[in-house]
């Protein structure tokens, strides 16, 4: 069980991050209403992160505009470009120099 890593192994490795103060603080009020220091949180990430390899969420949230793009790609309607020439003169870049 992950929980008995917790116990079993003394913490005393020290983490430091810098945030935003105002972030620091909204995530405080939510971590105390738990039960959970900030220290507590982030153990319990690095433990995750630890046993399963991997983040334990998705880090990227698309914007508006992503999302959008998405799902035109996903209906199909990409333009379709057959070399780098062809795609600076899509985008308008037609000096070879712009691109390098």
């Amino acid at each position: 069980m992950w929980l008995m890593a917790i116990t079993d192994n003394p913490a005393n490795a020290v983490i430091r991050a810098r945030i935003n103060p105002k972030i620091k603080e909204d995530a405080t009020a939510v971590l105390n209403t738990i039960g959970l220091t900030v220290s507590d949180a982030m153990r319990l990430l690095m433990v995750r992160i630890a046993a399963e390899k991997r983040l334990p969420f998705a880090p990227l949230v698309p914007n508006a505009e992503t999302i959008a793009a998405i799902e035109e790609a996903r209906r199909g309607e990409l333009t379709h470009v057959g070399s780098v020439e062809e795609l600076r003169n899509h985008l308008g870049r037609n000096n070879t120099d712009e691109m390098a």
